[in-house]
């Protein structure tokens, strides 16, 4: 071949300044394009061989080598695959294979930032460019009788081809840094970049720094290999002690036997796994396999809990293992990584739009071969394809969340504290994953026995003799009240149909109302987490016959002595003036009850509405607004079985009488919510004046 020289058919000469600006958000990128490049090469070279139309050498070993050559400033890739001829340089170098170049930059010169434009149009190598000032191609051809080829390009549109000097097949590929970018012939900078992106290609990849000292191991001499360069063999004689027996004569022992070994140059080490753990049948991995790679890949070394083995051939190919990890009880603090392939070849982590929102939560790899290695997000959230995938997904974990429900209820109970916060995420996110997990989700009572959705209604009709005991009043129906208030209309009847599931939030808290229940025989179930409230929001939405109500709401019916509402007018009139006098809240809701259990003096509840309103005020930052002009003031309710409250209602001139309203509203505060710092401080105060007063 005559040396050439020409311009790369681009149609631009702006396309250089966009590949060395754009191309990529993460320059890095350019060693994942290169390095899968080359796997394409030698994947093609063996097809060749199994289809009869190349024979591989029998001592074939396919392998990417990475030189790094700091102080030439270089970076070389070297890959054994088919190679190119001039005529296939030309094609798939000099034109670059993108159609429409006319029109790529008016489509992409100003979004090329924020569209991964290469999957499009072939531009892989072309990354090279964005740290390079020059690259130089090195090729010889499979076939036979082909003649190498060197090409050169200094990142302008013009280039050189002529013919080369490669004596073996497949291709070489120089960087020359530019000085922005020197950073990535650094050995251990490399070794960082590679493991990133190129941990589980599926051709072994050997790094090294070019002209490096040879380094030397010393093995067994019986696991020398023809492919080990020996230096030299190291014999080490048997050693022997002399041993004296019991009948007094000696002898001599060996006690270390002859060895034989080999200091060799040090093998080379794979930089990654070729055969991941997801490219294997389920069957064939041992769960101590499972956590080693997943120790691996996420440096975890928290245990998973357990996990998923993705394994899909049709309608599309995908694989993958998921794993839900322990994680913290806040919120906030979970945080997954989903690393997507194809095949073998990370991609990147986190597609949500390939990947359901939820699983976000998780940690794990996908690999499907059928997605790009470079698409837009735009594309992407377009593709049906990509929502089947999605789909599949879904339906996976689904499918196994289920499945331990029913087969393996007792390790889906020890997994459920850990995994709730992700399920209750999924079915807030994804409507399909919340009607295949409805009847999965577990509640825990206040036994610490856990019960699901169904089984939380079944005990609630067991324990409840008539519609009456199932339902909570509004504060507007309490038996007893000074006055009637403006509250929000309901559908009673509507309200009554559905069955109350009562839960609680913090046990230390709303530790009164809870022996209060267990008194009753009444239980509730434990919904500490912040996500809760928006869960149970929607489960209402989704199940018409349940509504979730927390225990300080109001006080049902079986608390109560049953008495009428004239019996105790006057003591609620007379309490009502003393209370609000006393703690100077003419607006305070006062209601007056018998309770059965005699040692409560006073109860603080507020509506479920209202609580949910404050919750939803407090999400988005409204917590300085009065809940009251959304229906959600507290009522403050008084027993009057209780000797504290019948002595306040018999001595409501008495001078301590205010200072033991003000006691008695903040005990019933305290059971409901923590007081504030001043509030605190006045409570301690007034307790010690009180003990004061029992100690005259």
């Amino acid at each position: 071949m005559s040396n050439k020289h020409g311009n790369l058919s681009i149609n631009s000469d702006n396309i250089f300044p966009i590949i060395k600006k754009w191309l990529y958000s993460d320059h890095d990128i350019f060693y994942r394009e290169l390095i899968s490049n080359g796997c394409d090469a030698i994947t093609k070279l063996k097809k060749l061989d199994l289809m009869g139309e190349y024979e591989l050498p029998a001592d074939y070993e396919p392998k990417i080598q990475i030189l790094v050559n700091p102080e030439e400033k270089t970076l070389k890739f070297i890959d054994n695959g088919l190679g190119m001829t001039a005529d296939e340089v030309e094609e798939y170098i000099n034109q670059i294979a993108f159609s429409g170049a006319t029109d790529f930059l008016e489509k992409y010169k100003d979004k090329a930032s924020e569209e991964q434009i290469i999957g499009h149009f072939g531009l892989g190598f072309y990354s090279a460019f964005m740290v390079a000032d020059a690259v130089h191609i090195d090729s010889l051809s499979y076939q036979k009788d082909a003649v190498p080829v060197h090409w050169e390009c200094d990142g302008g549109t013009e280039f050189d081809m002529k013919d080369g000097a490669k004596t073996t097949v497949g291709t070489e590929i120089t960087l020359f840094l530019n000085e922005d970018c020197l950073e990535f012939a650094n050995e251990y900078r490399a070794k960082e970049v590679i493991e990133k992106y190129c941990s589980f290609m599926p051709t072994a990849i050997y790094l090294a720094k070019e002209h490096a000292e040879e380094e030397y191991e010393t093995i067994p001499a019986d696991e020398v290999t023809e492919k080990d360069k020996v230096i030299e063999t190291i014999v080490e004689e048997a050693k022997f002690e002399e041993k004296e027996n019991e009948d007094g004569t000696k002898e001599q022992v060996e006690v270390s036997p002859r060895t034989e070994k080999a200091k060799i140059v040090k093998r080379p080490v794979a930089l990654n796994d070729t055969h991941p753990l997801w490219t294997k049948h389920p069957n064939d991995c041992t769960d101590e396999e499972y956590k080693t790679f997943y120790r691996k890949v996420f440096q975890d070394y928290k245990e998973p809990l357990f996990w998923i083995h993705l394994n899909m051939d049709y309608p599309f190919n995908l694989k993958g293992i998921l794993y839900f990890p322990k994680i913290n009880t806040e919120y906030d603090s979970i945080e997954g990584t989903i690393k997507l392939y194809n095949n073998q070849v990370f991609i990147a982590d986190n597609i949500k739009e390939v990947i359901p929102e939820f699983l976000m939560l998780l940690k794990g790899v996908i690999d499907c071969p059928d997605l790009p290695l470079n698409v837009s997000r735009s594309a992407l959230q377009n593709d049906g394809f990509v929502k089947k995938i999605s789909d599949y997904i879904t339906k996976k974990v689904a499918d196994k969340l289920s499945g331990m429900c029913k087969t393996d209820k007792e390790a889906y109970e020890k997994y459920w504290d850990d995994i709730s916060p992700f399920i209750k995420f999924g079915c807030l996110k994804d409507e399909k994953f919340c009607d295949k997990i409805n009847d999965y989700i577990l509640f825990k009572n206040l036994d610490d026995k856990y019960l699901t959705l169904p089984e939380c209604l079944k005990v609630e009709e067991e324990k409840t003799d008539d519609n009456s005991s199932e339902n909570i009043k509004n504060n507007s129906e309490s038996s007893a009240t000074s006055e009637q208030t403006d509250v929000p209309e309901h559908d009673e009847d509507e309200k009554d149909s559905r069955k109350p599931i009562y839960y609680v939030t913090d046990r230390q808290q709303q530790g009164q109302y809870i022996n209060m229940f267990k008194e009753q025989g009444m239980d509730a179930v434990i919904l500490d987490h912040n996500i809760d409230t928006s869960f149970i929001t929607q489960l209402e939405r989704r199940n018409e016959k349940i509504r979730f109500v927390r225990i300080d709401a109001d006080l049902t019916d079986s608390m109560k002595e049953e008495v009428s509402e004239e019996e105790l007018k006057e003591s609620a009139d007379t309490l009502t003036e003393t209370f609000r006098k006393a703690l100077n809240n003419e607006n305070l809701k006062i209601s007056v009850e018998k309770l059965k259990n005699a040692e409560i003096s006073s109860v603080i509840t507020l509506s479920e509405e209202g609580r949910r309103m404050q919750d939803m005020m407090k999400m988005y930052g409204m917590a300085g607004m009065d809940p009251s002009m959304f229906g959600g003031d507290q009522t403050l309710i008084l027993n009057a079985n209780n000797k504290l409250v019948t002595y306040i209602l018999d001595n409501k001139d008495s001078e301590h009488v205010p200072m033991f309203c003000e006691q008695l509203y903040d005990l019933a505060l305290l059971s409901n919510h923590p007081l504030s710092p001043d509030a605190m401080s006045k409570f301690v105060a007034r307790s010690n004046q009180i003990m004061l007063l029992l100690a005259k």
